[in-house]
């Protein structure tokens, strides 16, 4: 698609800067491998830079201007930015579109959960005056006990490319809410709407330095933006391993962090169900976001009774997936981010193969897309718990599936990881549902459905897969401190100590 890329510069400070370095990142776009366009790269020195705006925000008046301004007027500047996303929302989908492979479809949603996940916060940051000075109930009359709810200062901010304005929003809208300025990091591999995020941040008038958007490398802008001392909070989305090196270098300074790092997300189907509608949502559940995403029920648990019938759902279901172009009418795969990730999904499966499993369906390159990084949705069986395609996220199109003979053998398979995000059960026994609902360990559960996700509820996982919440009244708390302040209330001396004579 002949759309031009904009030609941004790194936003310091409510203003475009060229990076220190003067370095830029091409964009290549994954469905046609061709580089149509750059973003810059920025380096430790405008982290710097950033970092020291976003702190003269913070405190500037005082803190009046913005961290200890009426929640109102946050909600001011969150609800104008809500509106300008939803006046560009056909431009910013078809520019993620082109930056993240991801179907125009999906982006066009993703521009209105961004829009509606502003107006959240807007709400809520409305509502923070109002909850001040909750009072505390004490055993002793003659103390009375208050607490208040504080922003925590800058916030580094470090965002993935799978839903790259979406994910950025989650942590900028609360942070900005509580009254935290911002340093946003997202992946270099898809950045293009958080720069026109901050363009419309400057068309709105947000304060200087309130929101600073950096893009490049996370070796050599996300590494300084956690290990800087004057960041007082990382928020970090992305891998295991990624998180680790974030928390190793926020431990330094005991700085608090709140980490999302993804998972290999259970999903069991019992005998008692609609084959059809359980087939849609188990590819639902793997393949939507081209198969890129966190949450992924990419372990599939199916019920022995069914299996084969089961089996031959899915397949069918697959083959009815159009894979193209993300801008063709229909489209509900598109290719995965970069060539890098192409590589390592074929090798999973490649690995897969040679473990011994069976490549059901898919498995490579659609016959009929001879560029892009298209891979077909693949189905994986004869898998055991052991390999390495049942315990490693794959991010991207790839299922693989197990049996089960029993409820207790189910919940055992589906706890069996290191990862603990999301996990769901299809079945018409309510009861039993709520039964693994509480067994299942994981921070998210679905019954009878696969990956809803509602800005008003809690997203977070357990394990490997994290810790804090995003979203909701949680989102909004992890970006603030908590206060006591206690008075004594008698006129009446403390009478602890003998008095001098």
């Amino acid at each position: 698609m002949a759309i031009p890329m904009p030609s941004r510069q790194l936003f310091i400070d409510g203003e475009w800067r060229e990076p220190i370095l003067k370095n830029r990142i091409p964009i290549v776009n994954p469905a046609t491998q061709d580089v149509i366009g750059d973003i810059p790269g920025a380096t430790k020195e405008d982290v710097e830079v950033a970092v020291n705006a976003a702190r003269r925000a913070f405190s500037r008046n005082k803190g009046k201007d913005w961290a200890k301004a009426p929640g109102a007027l946050r909600a001011k500047y969150l609800r104008a930015i809500a509106a300008k996303v939803t006046e560009r929302k056909s431009h910013l989908a078809t520019l993620e579109s082109l930056d993240s492979g991801k179907p125009l479809d999906e982006t066009l949603w993703d521009m209105e959960d961004v829009a509606g996940c502003f107006e959240f916060y807007a709400d809520l940051a409305e509502g923070l005056d109002a909850k001040q000075k909750a009072p505390v109930s004490l055993p002793m009359e003659s103390f009375k006990s208050y607490v208040l709810k504080q922003p925590l200062g800058v916030v580094g901010l470090i965002t993935p490319w799978n839903y790259p304005l979406l994910m950025a929003v989650w942590k900028v809208a609360p942070s900005l809410a509580a009254g935290c300025t911002a340093v946003l990091k997202p992946s270099e591999l898809a950045s293009v709407t958080c720069l026109e995020l901050a363009d419309i941040c400057r068309e709105v008038g947000l304060p200087p330095g309130v929101l600073n958007v950096l893009t490049g490398y996370g070796s050599e802008a996300g590494a300084p933006l956690a290990s800087h001392p004057n960041v007082d909070k990382i928020a970090f989305t992305g891998s295991f391993a990624t998180g680790s090196k974030v928390m190793t270098a926020a431990a330094q300074l005991v700085k608090p962090v709140s980490m999302e790092l993804g998972g290999k997300s259970p999903l069991i189907v019992f005998d008692d169900v609609d084959l059809d509608k359980a087939a849609e949502w188990a590819l639902f559940g793997c393949f939507w976001t081209n198969g890129q995403i966190c949450s992924a029920t990419s372990r599939l648990l199916v019920h022995e009774n069914i299996a084969s019938e089961f089996m031959e759902k899915l397949v069918k279901w697959s083959k009815n997936i159009k894979v193209s172009d993300p801008f063709e009418e229909g489209c509900r795969l598109g290719p995965v981010v970069s060539e890098g990730q192409y590589e390592k999904i074929l090798k999973f499966i490649s690995t897969a193969k040679s473990e011994g499993a069976t490549i059901l369906h898919g498995g490579s390159r659609p016959e009929h897309l001879k560029k892009g990084f298209f891979i077909e949705p693949t189905i994986i069986t004869d898998v055991t718990t052991s390999m390495q395609i049942w315990r490693e996220e794959v991010f991207g199109p790839v299922l693989c599936v197990k049996t089960f003979s029993s409820e207790d053998e189910a919940i055992e398979l589906a706890n069996d990881s290191h990862y603990g995000l999301g996990a769901a059960v299809i079945s018409n026994d309510a009861e039993r549902c709520d039964r693994i609902s509480q067994d299942f360990e994981a921070g998210i559960v679905w019954i009878n459905c696969s990956q809803p996700c509602f800005t008003q509820a809690p997203w977070g996982g357990v394990k490997r897969s994290g810790f804090g919440r995003e979203l909701g009244e949680w989102g909004l708390d992890n970006y603030l401190s908590v206060k006591q302040v206690t008075l004594y209330t008698s006129n009446d001396p403390w009478g602890w100590y003998k008095p001098p004579c």
